[in-house]
């Protein structure tokens, strides 16, 4: 396969133009003679793009049919009245025939959305737990300090000091019987006083013998501490000691927490002398913050239970979890929705799991999903699979208003141009483009794999000669420059969407387009290979050459035959027949001489060898 330099180095500099280059279709298009302006075009009327009519409003509210004005009407005259309403929000009776709609690339299937909380959430099945996140910090120890809700149980350690008329302090422990002993005052009954309480108990006995002029101050210098069993399907089984002011939390957060494969947050059981005392529901308090009143005394143990069935739910919901269900083998449907939360725009469900042995899978409404029963292991994916009734398209440049549109979704190029208003006097009418963001991406696919290619054809040509090999090698070192530069080129997604004669193209918009319409100019741009590159005064008549000229000409690398013109809709044209117009731009692409003087060089350097080496030389 045989390299050709001159190609490749004509394909790197239009790379660097390929972002204002359209592409299928739209880059063949081409200006060519401008001619008699097409059927609508009226020039000289404000708010008017040419080919497109103005939208008036009529007495129902609503756009009437376009209004034609004469060619003479002054420049003067006011813009257009503009309806500014959504165009979806035009009830379809009054738009006369309803537009039925087709499905575009984006709408090809269900899409997953995320909260807007949780935009960064990465997408996949669920791997939490729910509440396993109460036990992934560090175990919290217990305080001596109780807290003011913390009813009072022998064994606590209180005191309690008086001033005034009677100066006592007494540092005691509340007996089995729930008694505080007080000298001079006798047994008080503390037990089951709230901490929060204690000064008032403890001031009114006093105050019953010493009436007058006597202080109080009682406080709780801590708690009874017991030791608790905690077992079960715990990371760290064993017996912990704490206050019996912890709670179930405290003692499990000391084991570190439930298992989440295999311990259950809905069975936790707290067994005190061979029997049951009470069950937690940790879903109760993670959903309501609730926890049964219990205090926790010495010898108790904390049992949990092993996992119930474990359901996954993913997608568009608020609640990206696996829930443990209320049975050992199932869930319903709507329990799971009211724990997962879906989002407004779910609509669909995908349901995976295993019946009777085999992969099941299933794709249903959320509404059918309520009445099934799910299993365990089971899998339930929320999506969005409802196609958007309508597509949001901007508008920049040179326009009046309005700077963003909502439009049907199956709205087209030639239906939007009516809705915006532009000042003929500044706006290139004629010049106005599309910028897709979808079709950038796929530029700058299609560009990246031309480079690859070059690079193949670069490095992997066979060469002929030896001079050859030693030249495609040092323009291999340049030809790798411009290689790393143009991957580094972001494409714009520009389509030609109006011809030479200022017919716009019947082209379906898609949502996030942009329309751009280009200020009007008076300039050239002559780029490339001239010696000053820059911006010429566009007069009438003036011809390809005099623009070259007025940048210096061509360079070296310059030829007429590699030239190009960039209309400012983006249609380019090689080797144009026509001079460039105002807002144009002359691009001389680099013309580079084949290598035909090295098989020259090598042919006669071989010749010459092998005539030494056969002896035909002749001495005189």
């Amino acid at each position: 396969m045989r390299f050709d330099i001159r190609r490749g180095l004509a394909l790197l500099v239009a790379v660097f133009a390929v972002a204002g280059v359209p592409d299928g279709a739209a880059a063949a298009q081409s200006l060519g003679s401008r001619g008699i302006p097409a059927q609508g075009i009226i020039p000289g009327v404000p708010g008017q793009l040419p080919g497109f009519p103005t939208l008036v409003q009529s007495q129902s509210g609503l756009p009437s049919n376009p209004v034609m004005a004469p060619a003479g009407a002054p420049a003067s005259q006011g813009p257009t009245v503009f309806d500014r309403r959504s165009l979806a929000d035009i009830p379809g009776q009054s738009r006369g025939t309803e537009r039925v709609g087709s499905p575009t690339q984006a709408e090809g299937g269900p899409s997953l959305v995320a909260p807007l909380g949780d935009q960064a959430r990465v997408t996949g099945p669920a791997t939490a737990v729910f509440g396993a996140s109460l036990f992934t910090g560090q175990g919290q120890t217990s305080s001596d300090a109780p807290n003011p809700n913390y009813i009072l149980a022998p064994g606590d350690r209180v005191s309690v000091r008086a001033w005034g008329a009677v100066d006592s302090e007494l540092v005691g422990q509340i007996d089995p019987a729930g008694n505080l002993f007080l000298p001079n005052i006798g047994p008080v009954m503390v037990a089951g006083v709230r901490v929060g309480d204690l000064q008032q108990v403890v001031e009114g006995e006093i105050r019953k013998v010493y009436t007058s002029q006597v202080q109080v101050y009682a406080t709780v210098l801590s708690t009874q501490r017991i030791g608790v069993f905690v077992t079960g399907f715990v990371r760290a089984p064993g017996r912990y000691a704490g206050t019996a002011s912890d709670s179930v939390l405290d003692f499990l957060g000391r084991a570190g927490g439930i298992d989440p494969g295999r311990g259950s947050f809905r069975e936790i059981a707290v067994n005190r002398g061979g029997r049951t005392v009470v069950t937690i529901d940790l879903y109760r308090f993670l959903l309501q913050g609730t926890l049964p009143n219990l205090r926790l005394q010495e010898g108790d143990t904390v049992v949990v239970g092993r996992q119930r069935a474990m359901i996954g739910a993913d997608g568009a919901v608020r609640n990206n979890y696996l829930f443990e269900s209320t049975s050992r083998a199932s869930l319903t449907g709507r329990d799971l929705i009211e724990l997962a939360r879906p989002l407004p725009a779910a609509t669909n469900a995908v349901l995976r799991g295993v019946r009777n042995a085999q992969p099941f899978s299933r794709y249903m409404p959320i509404a059918e999903l309520s009445r099934q029963t799910l299993q365990d292991q089971d899998t339930v994916t929320f999506v969005a699979d409802v196609a958007a009734r309508t597509i949001r398209v901007s508008v920049e440049g040179s326009r009046l208003y309005p700077s963003v549109l909502v439009a049907d979704r199956d709205i087209t190029f030639c239906q939007i141009l009516d809705h915006i208003a532009v000042e003929p006097g500044l706006a290139n009418t004629e010049g106005v483009f599309l910028l897709r963001p979808s079709l950038a991406l796929q530029q700058k696919r299609t560009i990246d794999e031309a480079l690859d290619r070059l690079e193949r054809q670069l490095f992997l040509a066979p060469s002929a000669t030896t001079s050859i090999s030693e030249a495609r090698s040092q323009e291999a070192a340049l030809v790798t420059q411009y290689i790393s530069r143009a991957r580094r080129v972001q494409p714009e997604g520009r389509i030609v969407a109006v011809g030479a004669n200022g017919q716009c193209m019947p082209l379906r918009l898609e949502n996030g387009d942009i329309i751009v319409v280009p200020e009007l100019s008076s300039t050239v741009l002559v780029q490339g290979e001239v010696v000053f590159p820059q911006a010429v005064v566009w007069r009438p008549g003036m011809t390809t050459d005099q623009f070259l000229e007025a940048a210096g000409g061509l360079t070296p690398r310059g030829s007429m035959s590699t030239l190009m013109i960039r209309r400012p809709s983006g249609a380019a044209t090689l080797s144009p027949q026509q001079s460039p117009q105002p807002g144009d731009e002359l691009v001389a692409l680099p013309y580079l001489d084949p290598k035909v003087w090295l098989y020259g060089r090598d042919l006669v350097t071989a010749l010459f060898q092998v005539a030494l080496a056969a002896r035909v030389f002749i001495n005189n």
